[in-house]
């Protein structure tokens, strides 16, 4: 039975049969490739994540420059409309005519100078002006165009990435059985006490022990299941504080503090930003670790953190 399962698992690590004759990996063994192909998948999905926020903000880009399309088309419209009377003007009565007029008209020489500037004036405001809006008009076409090229650029994108989860989850989830007998752990709901602390991080924290027992899933921030940097996002906008659905983006948004200033309810970042769980005290986190298993309480030393963050 021991010859069976290590074959299978061989099978789904490397896509090839082996012989019973083999040496067979320790459990060890295999959980470091486990764990491995874990961190790889999670490394994944914070970039699925990524272009997701990337994705929303570039569809805001475009609804506010398609808003500002209309507008600008407007005002072009009636400044081209002035040009065609200022040139119906200017054919109708001609440089010659319009010195005549000026000149029968005013009194004295300053009265004649000073109408004429006023002439020069406004026809050089309603160029000037027909000009920008036109600049305007066209600068807010392309602009609109491109966002909505670099939109589409981003929905195919997302739509790879996610097919290359869907496939290293299907691979891990194959390792996970042969190495464990079940593709994924079973999740239990927290029913210890929870610590009683102040104010918004204490909100924070009270949702991230509800949230013990839920699985793992990709792009999910709750109820039913989350990715690390979904269940922090949950957990903190539960205490009223908005962060990004990316572990990264979290780093860049919270308050740099050191190890000896945690205090519950801060985050802590591992692997170059590309995992993040949130501080409960006395040495423990609360993270959605990875695929196949619940969200759970761990000491803060499952791996060397990189980073500290508050909200």
């Amino acid at each position: 039975m021991r010859a069976l399962v290590v074959a299978a698992l061989a099978i789904a690590i490397s896509g090839t049969t082996v012989t019973a004759a083999q040496a067979a990996p320790s459990t060890s063994e295999l959980t470091k490739k486990i764990d491995k192909a874990s961190d790889q998948l999670e490394d994944v999905v914070e970039s699925f994540n990524k272009m997701k926020l990337s994705l929303k903000k570039t569809k805001a880009e475009e609804k506010k420059l398609a808003e500002s399309v209309g507008p600008a088309k407007a005002a072009l419209v009636a400044a081209g409309g002035q040009m065609k009377t200022l040139a119906s003007s200017a054919y109708m009565t001609g440089n010659v005519g319009t010195m005549n007029v000026v000149l029968e008209g005013a009194d004295n020489l300053m009265d004649r100078m000073s109408i004429l500037e006023q002439i020069s004036r406004s026809r050089s405001r309603d160029i000037a002006e027909y000009t920008a809006t036109t600049q305007n008009y066209t600068e807010r076409q392309a602009a609109l165009k491109a966002t909505q090229d670099k939109q589409a650029a981003e929905v195919k994108e997302l739509s790879d990435r996610k097919k290359k989860i869907e496939a290293d989850l299907k691979k891990l989830y194959s390792m996970r059985t042969a190495a464990y007998g079940s593709p994924t752990e079973t999740g239990s709901k927290y029913t210890g006490s929870i610590p009683k602390i102040a104010g918004s991080a204490g909100k924070a924290v009270t949702f991230a022990y509800n949230a013990i027992g839920v699985m793992y899933d990709y792009g999910a921030d709750g109820p039913n299941g989350y990715d690390c940097s979904g269940l922090t996002s949950a957990a903190w906008r539960a205490a009223g504080k908005s962060l990004p659905h990316n572990a990264a983006a979290q780093y860049s948004a919270t308050t740099r503090i050191s190890r000896s200033q945690l205090q519950a309810g801060d985050l802590v970042f591992y692997r170059s930003n590309g995992h993040v769980a949130i501080y409960v005290g006395g040495g423990q986190i609360i993270d959605a670790s990875r695929a196949g298993q619940p969200v759970k309480k761990r000491t803060i030393d499952i791996m060397t953190p990189n980073g500290y963050g508050r909200v």
